[in-house]
């Protein structure tokens, strides 16, 4: 199977999910359901590093051919690539507001020449085992995210695509929406606006768009894919659960 990267550029739509729990048996499960990638939250869960590494091999163990993806806690140098050594495929760093902020993720998560990614042994050159040619197809291989989630973002949009080595752009609709004081107001002409400048700009530079759809609802993510989105997350895998407890319990309680 391609890498991740590579199915992007060639104008793939990729849909994914996002793993808040830490639970490696969900993360198998649902990689074994047939996402194309799974998103490990190290920014709002708990999940730590060493975490992180087991639920990718979870992951593998479930289905190797989906891609393991982080959404990092920030753009933080040293963390970036000890994600990657875990065997990250792709990152997704939130609230990247400057294009300086996307030339110190492509710093981090890239190798020279692109970037100054340190090289050492770990999982993602299985130890040791393959470093040489981990190292010379890792670039081509490993996707960088940019998320989007504040209107000042949106207004230098066009500066933080126009750093080599940004691939996609992911959408974060609580936190862009909240910046605006529109806090899950989703249908607001504002927030439709500011969305919109985003997916335009990516369209102009050729980079994947990408959004989260928060509601385990494929009606709502359908309408949201027809818009141009191609790196797309259904749900949560916390979110999945509590909706198909709250479901499922609402009939029993109402039959009985």
């Amino acid at each position: 199977m391609d890498a991740i990267r590579k199915r992007l550029l060639n104008g793939e739509t990729l849909v994914g999910s996002w793993i808040n729990s830490g639970s490696t048996i969900i993360a198998e499960l649902m990689a074994a359901a047939g996402f194309d990638f799974l998103c490990i939250d190290a920014e709002h869960s708990a999940v730590d590093l060493p975490q992180v590494q087991a639920l990718f091999q979870a992951m593998h163990s479930g289905n190797p051919n989906c891609a393991n993806v982080v959404r990092l806690h920030g753009v933080d140098y040293s963390l970036v690539k000890r994600y990657l050594d875990a065997g990250a495929q792709g990152v997704i760093a939130p609230l990247v507001m400057s294009k300086a902020d996307a030339e110190l993720l492509i710093e981090a998560s890239k190798y020279q020449p692109l970037g100054n990614r340190g090289v050492g042994f770990c999982r993602g050159n299985q130890y040791g085992l393959n470093v040489e040619e981990k190292v010379k197809t890792a670039n081509e291989d490993i996707f960088v995210a940019v998320q989007i989630e504040h209107v000042d973002a949106v207004d230098c949009i066009d500066e933080i695509l126009d750093v080599e080595g940004i691939d996609a752009v992911f959408v974060g609709p609580y936190d862009l929406s909240a910046s605006m004081g529109l806090t899950a107001q989703f249908e607001h002409p504002d927030y439709i606006a500011a969305r919109t400048r985003v997916l335009d700009a990516c369209k102009r530079s050729g980079i994947a768009p990408g959004i989260h759809v928060v509601p385990p609802e494929p009606a709502m993510f359908l309408d949201q894919q027809k818009e141009g989105y191609r790196l797309m997350a259904y749900s949560l895998d916390i979110t999945m659960v509590l909706e198909a407890c709250k479901n499922g319990l609402s009939k029993i309680r109402a039959a009985i």
